[in-house]
């Protein structure tokens, strides 16, 4: 099991730290203390048989060091995903560790592979020698051979390792075994026996590489190391894996075992590998055996700090620390290219280190693509720490630039034939970083200080494994690299170390941190754009799936062409028996049993991808629709929210079981839907641009929609999105979208869980309902306006009521369901403009064509429009809500009343009522209109409703005087009629007067006025009465001066306006009506002259009597 524990160690000089992340030993059991002349050569009897004490070190003769060279840091990387691509700078076995920084001190050669994840190089060793005899082989590295010899050798041999070698490692695996405590003795094997073993345990891991990727990656890529250790070095952090065998015993709870020929003195290489397995296993302690020809002699202890200061192996821990920063900062200057294979290479027994980017140099070759085996793990392993980024959802935005770099690099390595599943699954997840709903915060913009490499390559379906290292364990070199047989070309290298030593300068190399700052995140504030990026990675995800499932229906449904089960601890309950990338795709719970339109197999990897990357393109199409209809471009809206639904509508072909967010999601569509038609209805006229833009279509919707019709006919929605010409048509799909958005929310599925969205929908819903309630109304008033020849109510202009009617009500339904007084309150004051209409229409007209009386049905509908006035009044409760509502509801509901007041009046119905009746209904009507008529309320409609109270007031004046006149006997009824006469006359002159636009009709209530009085006069007997009568109708008379300055003012200003122009008796520009001007004026002379008359005689009379 896994153990996280850390100890630092260091003699001051260097700082070392190492915490074990992982192992799979026991704790350590104190080793078995050989007795002296103990025989190396005889195997023991638990010899070669699996011990968790020893790990991989004791199975296989061949000794440390993981099967699959090549490969062996992907494995640990694999499972260490959250390190990778930023807080490691290094993962390698720590044999290629201890490798590189011996570099100054060894003449051997070096050989290894590095790939750059992030911020995180991974170094394997790349045995070329053991790589080109496999090429000669089987033809699978030529690539790798034909570089080889034409960078550094032309001729290259293979020297076979010597029997001293074989000896060397079988002694001390023997030794290991001797070492465990409590097991038999040993028992002789025949020399034979050893032998065949030997060439059996050489051979075992290499036959089958390389092995086919699939088949292998559950061996091939898998960490091998006994335990994996995060070990910080000074400044520097490294994921390594380890094998050495560790005992308990001695002083401390670990010591490590090491095996020495007496006769061969520790060298310094010795010693530096001893130094740094103990730093990066923790071990404080060595424990050494000697032999002479694998005969044991002693042993001896010594203390880790201790060994840098042996005899003959003596070296500074400081320089080490230097090579280690040196070589870190040279490959991390130069190794920039994510995906990218280099090859680090030193010859034997050369000074000069090279570095060379093998995937440029395959593709100037034109070597062919796809041969390069680490092309695959290097990919899922870009795939798998982007996949693991994606998942730190709480921190998600600022990994999004490396998440991106991560997947687009790995895209670029794959071939879309041999791999769709990840290309496709990277493309979701690429889609997946823009935010649809949002606008992405400040910090989108970080990003990956190296990757987004331009170069693309992809690979051979390969995994390949490795024997065993080829050096002793003093790093003596067994193989022959003739580096002299002529000068090494060195412009190919990416970079070169010209001598060794200078590894030793303390910061010789600097790593160059700002590497390619390009790969920011492309944080766009244009939504349109970021729906765009989504869209062409869906479009990309669409073309792998459908790449590959022609050919894949024909397969039996285990699949052999699924490249890698890819586990994600971190993503739920599928866990690593989950086949396929599952990461960020929810599992379609499809109920089909046949292949889909297109031949997919229900719940295979093209299926669950499928559906995801269906739904994102309906999404994105979504919000682009969003944004067009708020730049009122509702042509381009229309045909994204088309594409939106057609997308949605594969989705359904594709999918039996529709989850709930999913169909809240469609909800929101159709409401859009319901919108965009709603503002296409409103806006006629300008329908030829819309439509324009609607036709429109870009080259990757063309290509969405093709993989769409691999599904789907996509015609389910078509009603809902086309562009009609007919606005009544475009009112009612909108309506039907809506309607079906709110049935969709209040099914069994939604009920519970869409409060919010389903409030809008319902005023959305009460909204168009009110639309097309207006629609019908004005239908039904221009074709009241169209008839020539008032006749009886036709049955179309009752069909439109009902229409009309019918829409209002629901609508207020609507409303009223979601408590929304101020609508409700509308759609019933529209109801009353619906009664008044229907009571317009009633209106009666004799065989002449004049006006007949006030018929019942025009009463009737008067007062239903009144009902739904006060209504509406009552639904919002005071003024302070919503007072332009409110004030609108109190100017109709006046208006009403004094319509129905004046028609009473002008139409009296004498032929039905009583007079006396019908002045009460007048009177009545009248104050309940003078009631409603705000006159405090600075607003627009204040001189509208003075003039009405003016009117009013004259009107009832005008009515109480015909009272008076005509009233006979009931002298108390006579009074009050003249009094009341009085009482309106005085306030609808005050009111006119206030006014200064309505001359005319102040001067007629004027005249009025004096007639009345004049009338009064008659009925007096006292010329004292009569003369105060004659009086004060004079000083009524003066007031009219004010009329005729404002009608002075009127004509004067016409006529400054157009001097030229005649006068025209008809009218006036101002509105002046001159003819009524003209007769007002034609009764006022006699009236004023016979007024004056009259005081005269009195004047005359009254002088006379005295006398």
């Amino acid at each position: 099991e896994g153990q996280d524990m850390t100890v630092c160690l260091g003699n001051g000089e260097v700082k070392s730290c190492a915490v074990v992340k992982y192992s799979a030993a026991p704790p350590p059991t104190t080793y078995a203390l050989l007795q002296e002349k103990t025989d190396l050569k005889l195997p023991p009897a638990n010899w070669l048989r699996e011990n968790p004490q020893l790990g991989s070190a004791g199975t296989t003769v061949l000794g440390s060091s993981s099967k699959s060279k090549p490969f062996s840091s992907f494995g640990m990387a694999y499972d260490f995903i959250d390190c990778i691509g930023d807080d490691v700078d290094v993962v390698s076995d720590s044999e290629n560790i201890k490798k590189l920084l011996k570099i100054p001190y060894s003449k051997s050669h070096v050989s290894m592979a590095v790939h750059r994840v992030g911020r995180t190089l991974l170094l394997d060793e790349l045995d070329t020698q053991e790589l080109l005899r496999r090429s000669s082989q089987t033809g699978d590295w030529t690539w790798l051979k034909e570089i080889y010899q034409r960078l550094i050798d032309q001729k290259w041999q293979r020297k076979k390792k010597s029997k001293e070698h074989w000896y060397q490692k079988a002694i001390l695996s023997k030794f290991l075994y001797y070492s465990i405590n409590g097991d038999g003795a040993a028992e002789p094997v025949t020399e034979d026996m050893i032998e065949e073993d030997e060439e059996n345990g050489a051979e075992e891991y290499s036959s089958s590489w390389p092995a086919t990727f699939t088949s292998a990656m559950s061996e091939g890529l898998r960490n091998d190391f006994v335990r994996n250790i995060m070990w910080t070095f000074e400044d520097i952090h490294m994921l390594v894996g380890s094998n050495m065998p560790i005992f308990g015993g001695g002083r401390y709870p670990a010591v490590s075992l090491r095996l020495r020929d007496s006769n061969k003195p520790i060298n310094i290489l010795t010693g530096i590998d001893y130094w740094l397995d103990n730093l990066m296993c923790n071990v404080p302690e060595l424990v050494m055996c000697f032999h002479v020809n694998g005969i044991v002699q002693k042993y001896e202890m010594i203390k880790t700090e201790d060994i840098p200061h042996l005899e003959n192996s003596t070296f500074s821990t400081r320089v080490v620390k230097d090579i280690a920063q040196n070589i870190l900062s040279f490959l991390k200057s130069n190794c920039t290219k994510e995906g990218h294979t280099y090859w680090l290479f030193k010859a034997s027994g050369s000074d000069i280190v090279k570095l060379y980017d093998l995937t440029t140099l395959c593709e100037e070759a034109e070597e062919e693509k796809y041969q390069n085996p680490f092309t695959l793990p290097v990919a899922v392993l870009l795939y798998r720490v982007a996949s693991n980024l994606m998942l730190k959802a709480s921190q998600n935005r600022k990994h999004y630039g490396k998440i991106r770099t991560l997947l687009l690099n790995c895209v670029k390595l794959l071939d879309p034939e041999k791999h769709p599943q990840i290309i496709a699954s990277a493309y979701y997840m690429l889609s997946e970083l823009f935010q649809l709903d949002e606008l992405p915060d400040e910090d989108g913009g970080e990003s990956l200080r190296a990757g987004g490499s331009e170069d693309s390559y992809s690979d051979e379906d390969r995994e390949e494994e490795e024997e065993d290292d080829d050096l002793t364990e003093d790093g003596e070199d067994m193989g022959t690299y003739g580096n002299r047989s002529r000068p090494q070309d060195d412009s190919k290298a990416v970079a070169v170390i010209r001598s060794v030593g200078e590894l030793s300068v303390p910061e010789k190399y600097k790593s160059t941190h700002q590497i390619r700052p390009s790969c920011a995140f492309p944080v766009s504030q244009d939504k349109e754009e970021r729906c765009r990026h989504v869209l062409s990675y869906v479009l990309k995800g669409l073309k792998a799936v459908d790449g590959c499932i022609k050919k894949e229906s024909d397969l039996p449904a285990a699949d052999p062409n699924t490249p890698i089960p890819l586990k994600y601890e971190d993503g739920g309950g599928n866990g690593a028996s989950e086949k396929g990338i599952s990461l960020l795709l929810e599992r379609g719970q499809a109920d089909q049993k046949h292949p889909t339109r297109s031949g997919m197999i229900p719940d295979s990897w093209q299926h669950r991808m499928k559906l995801q990357l269906f739904l994102k393109a309906s999404k994105a199409y979504y919000v682009l629709s969003d944004a067009a209809t708020n730049l009122l471009k509702y042509g381009r809206a229309l045909r994204y929210i088309k594409l939106s639904l057609q997308c949605y509508d594969a989705y359904c072909s594709v999918s039996e079981t529709l989850r709930p967010h999913v169909l809240q999601f469609h909800s929101q569509c159709l409401s859009l839907c319901g919108d965009i038609q709603l503002m296409l209805a409103q806006n006629a006229s300008n329908r030829a641009a819309y439509l324009e833009e609607y036709s429109y279509q870009t080259k990757e919707d063309q290509e969405i929609l093709h993989s769409l019709h691999r599904e789907s006919s996509c015609q389910d929605f078509s009603m809902a999105t086309d562009l009609a010409m007919d606005p009544e048509y475009q009112l009612f799909v909108s309506c039907r979208c809506y309607e079906a958005a709110h049935d969709m929310l209040t099914s069994e599925v939604l009920k519970d869980q869409s409060s919010d969205q389903l409030s809008q929908v319902l005023r959305r819903l009460g909204n168009i309902r009110n639309e097309m309630g207006v629609y019908y109304m004005n239908q039904a008033a221009a074709m009241q306006t169209e008839k020539r020849v008032k006749k009886s109510v036709s049955a179309a202009e009752q069909d439109l009521w009902k229409k009309s009617f019918s829409f209002f009500e629901k609508g207020m339904k609507d409303f009223e369901a979601i408590r929304d007084s101020t609508n409700t309150a509308l759609l019933l004051c529209n109801t009353g403009r619906l009664m008044r209409i229907c009571a317009q229409a009633h209106c009666p007209v004799s065989a002449d064509e004049s006006r007949g009386e006030f018929s019942p049905e025009e009463a009737l509908y008067y007062n239903k429009a009144v009902d739904y006035y006060l209504q509406a009044l009552r639904a919002l409760g005071s003024r302070k809500g919503h007072p332009a509502v409110w004030d609108s509801v109190n100017w109709e509901l006046s208006t009403t009343y004094f319509t129905l007041a004046t028609l009473l009046q002008d139409y009296a119905p004498l032929s039905r009522k009583a007079q006396e009746q019908i002045e009460r209904e007048v009177t009545d009507a009248m104050m309940k209109s003078l009631k409603y008529c705000d006159l405090q309320t600075e607003s627009a409609r204040q001189p509208l409703y003075q003039y009405r109270a003016a009117t009013i007031h004259h009107r009832l004046a005008s009515m109480y005087h015909s009272c008076f006149r005509n009233q006979v006997g009931d002298e108390h009824l006579r009074k009050q009629h003249r009094s009341l006469a009085e009482l309106h006359y005085s306030k609808a002159v005050s009111l006119f007067l206030s006014l200064k636009d309505a001359p005319c009709e102040l001067l007629r209530t004027l005249l009025e006025r004096v007639a009345f009085t004049e009338f009064t006069m008659t009925g007096q007997s006292s010329s004292v009465a009569k003369l105060k009568s004659l009086i004060g109708a004079i000083e009524i008379m003066s007031e009219i001066r004010h009329a005729f300055q404002l009608i002075q003012k009127e004509l004067l200003e016409e006529q400054e306006e157009s001097p030229d122009s005649p006068d025209r008796v008809g009218g006036s520009r101002s509105g002046l009506d001159l003819q009524e001007v003209l007769k007002l004026i034609g009764v006022f002379e006699p009236s004023f002259s016979f007024l004056l008359l009259q005081v005269i005689k009195l004047m005359t009379t009254s002088k006379r009597k005295p006398r």
